[in-house]
């Protein structure tokens, strides 16, 4: 096993081509330099420092004792931050699953201020929709989920909290066919054209379920809330959209809302994980962040396109 003094001087040698300037780097006579370096030959059995020239050098064997001895030190020291961190109540991930309703961009706002925390906790965000939120927090996938929306289903240890409530909009291109119709629209005269939804991202096909199509309704699945805005708002189809999230769209004309016989209520979305949140600093910031009303505010009703 080598010495933290051992890497120093492999290092310093490396580098530093003498032993004179080697023992001034390390603050040291050059004669204990000297004899330190022996004892590493002798405690291998091998040549590992080139005295032969007027700059010395590592040999091929000392060379490699020190990139290895370099590699293991690094590790060492990530070894030990780790530990630290765990001791001091920082998870070692977080792993953060927002539903493709909310805007992401308030979230990645205040990254910097968790960063300037130094928890050293990495932090690693997916997009989920639908029963894609609930099931990633059941399989272990996440741990903590934003915008999870109806009944949780039954997880141990789960914990949740209301986020907000979405209200939603139906929506269409204002030179799509139905945009013409002044009076609430059919549930027959909304099948005739194409629903655009955002995918359940949900792995088993029992648990999938999408709102709003009606059944033998041709539906184009788009990756995110946002190209579900654009795709109806360039007239591929029709469907529901967060009322808030679309303001703007809906004052400046590119959308027409449209009224329904059948108006659909709006969602409450939760924040939701498991275990005690106490425990895990990193989770907690996290959930004190969640309270604030502004952020709520800002995820639930978004950003203008």
């Amino acid at each position: 096993m080598l010495s933290r003094d051992d890497l120093d001087l492999l290092d310093a040698i490396r580098s530093a081509g003498s032993l004179s300037r080697a023992a001034a780097k390390l603050g040291k006579a050059p004669s204990t330099i000297s004899y330190a370096a022996r004892q590493l030959e002798a405690r291998f059995d091998a040549l590992l420092f080139d005295r032969r020239r007027y700059r010395m050098a590592l040999t091929p064997a000392g060379a490699l004792l020190a990139e290895e001895a370099a590699r293991i030190g690094a590790d060492a020291e990530r070894l030990e931050r780790r530990v630290r961190q765990i001791a001091g109540g920082w998870e070692e991930q977080l792993r953060i699953h927002v539903d493709e309703i909310l805007d992401f961009a308030p979230l990645r706002e205040i990254i910097p201020a968790f960063d300037a925390l130094g928890s050293n906790v990495a932090l690693r965000f997916g997009y989920e929709v639908l029963n894609g939120t609930w099931e990633a927090l059941a399989d272990g996938r996440a741990d903590l989920v934003i915008g999870s929306t109806n009944e949780a289903p039954t997880i141990a240890g789960l914990q949740w909290k209301e986020l907000g409530v979405i209200d939603w909009v139906f929506a269409v291109a204002r030179r799509h066919p139905l945009a013409k119709i002044n009076t609430p629209l059919t549930r027959e005269q909304r099948l005739a054209y194409r629903a655009v939804v955002v995918a359940d991202t949900s792995r088993a096909s029992a648990g999938k379920r999408s709102y709003g199509i009606q059944g033998g309704q041709p539906v184009l699945a788009m990756p995110s809330m946002r190209d579900k805005i654009e795709a109806q708002c360039a007239g591929l189809g029709v469907g529901w959209l967060p009322r808030k999230r679309v303001a703007a769209l809906l004052e400046s004309g590119q959308l027409v809302e449209k009224a329904t016989e059948d108006p659909r209520e709006a969602n409450t979305l939760y924040v939701a994980w498991v275990g005690r949140s106490g425990e895990q600093r990193a989770l907690r910031w996290w959930l004190e962040q969640l309270d604030q009303p502004r952020l709520r505010e800002r995820l639930l009703h978004g950003l203008p396109l």
